[in-house]
């Protein structure tokens, strides 16, 4: 593989990291709106905020796998 091509897969592979990075601070941020719902409780927000997290979870989940085969296909690029 040529070195242009492998910088671009490189920085497609960033940019995947960093959806993934963020989507952890949203999980993140969701945590502590409902940490703070054990203070002041609001069972429509509570459902809202825990549908948001599984959400969140699940397209880390995506993201991780995305990445995992991104990275397979560069190996193998690179030893073609």
């Amino acid at each position: 593989m040529d070195q242009a091509k492998y910088d671009e897969m490189e920085k497609m592979l960033h940019k995947l990291e960093d959806i993934k990075n963020s989507q952890e601070s949203i999980i993140d941020k969701i945590n502590h709106v409902i940490t703070d719902l054990f203070q002041n409780p609001d069972k429509d927000l509570e459902k809202t905020m825990e549908e948001a997290h599984q959400k969140a979870s699940d397209n880390v989940d995506k993201i991780a796998g995305a990445i995992e085969n991104y990275e397979m296909k560069m190996n193998k690029a690179q030893l073609s």
